[in-house]
């Protein structure tokens, strides 16, 4: 080997320095070791206080802000029941005041509105009730007028006038008596006698309304039978004027008479309802 020329390992010795330059720990920031402390009291020496970075504080602000916004969400979804627990005193009685007022006001629309129910209810009852008491006086006042048949238990009195001598007045009287002994409604030879009918002489016949009727007469009479006939039986009454007469009278009960004859309903000329 030349003496110019040197091993590898002597020229990389000469370009390494020696020792290298060591910097002192004020100038790096880090605490200086106190001599005598134990490896764990170094490290936390080391650790508190914290340097914290430029760097550092930005993430811990933006840290912060996400979790503040959290919170607040989380707050916002809460159900009423939390809200309530972090109420004032003050307020509590603020919202059950105004519950108590809602509650009232629901119950009087409740009250209300069952009261027009029953209202509505009863004039419906009403209503249909006053229907049912127009339609039977209605037909009360038809089976008065003869403008409707009738049916129902009676009498049927059969005056047999083989002398003419029975004249309208004595006809008259029977129906007179009839009525004051009940009748609701009344036929003479199919004629129906109402409130206005009168009785004439025509010749040997009776007019009944201008109808001319002859013997027989026969009287079919709606109304209680034990209080009919008497009322003709009675001493002095129309059978036994009738036999004076030399008249036959029978009078026969049954169970059900049918009187059909029908009168045309008039109007008055006059005479109006006083409710109109």
């Amino acid at each position: 080997m030349s003496e110019q020329e040197e091993p590898p390992g002597n020229r990389l010795r000469k370009e390494l320095p020696q020792e290298l330059p060591v910097t002192p720990p004020e100038e790096t920031g880090a605490p200086k070791p106190e001599p005598g402390l134990t490896g764990r009291q170094r490290l936390a020496q080391g650790l508190w206080p914290p340097r914290v970075t430029r760097a550092q504080l930005i993430v811990a602000v933006l840290l912060f802000g996400l979790g503040f916004g959290l919170a607040v969400q989380v707050a916002s979804n809460s159900d009423s029941d939390s809200a309530l627990r972090g109420a004032r005193q003050e307020d509590l009685v603020r919202i059950l005041d105004e519950l108590d007022d809602r509650t009232q006001r629901l119950e009087d629309e409740k009250q209300g509105l069952e009261k027009q129910r029953d209202e509505l209810e009863n004039s419906s009852d009403q209503a249909e009730e006053a229907r049912k008491q127009t339609v039977e006086k209605e037909r009360q006042l038809g089976i008065l007028a003869g403008t409707v048949a009738a049916q129902g238990p009676g009498i049927t009195m059969t005056i047999e006038d083989t002398k003419g001598t029975v004249e309208a007045d004595m006809l008259l009287d029977a129906v007179q008596e009839l009525r004051a002994a009940g009748a609701e409604a009344i036929q003479v030879n199919g004629v129906r006698v109402v409130a206005g009918t009168y009785l004439t002489d025509s010749g040997k016949s009776v007019g009944v309304d201008g109808n001319k009727i002859t013997s027989p007469f026969r009287f079919k009479v709606i109304g209680n039978p034990q209080d009919l006939e008497p009322a003709l039986n009675i001493p002095g009454g129309v059978v036994q004027t009738l036999e004076k007469e030399q008249a036959t009278v029978t009078v026969e009960r049954s169970d059900k008479i049918v009187v059909d004859a029908l009168r045309a309903a008039k109007r008055p000329d006059y005479a109006r309802s006083s409710s109109q």
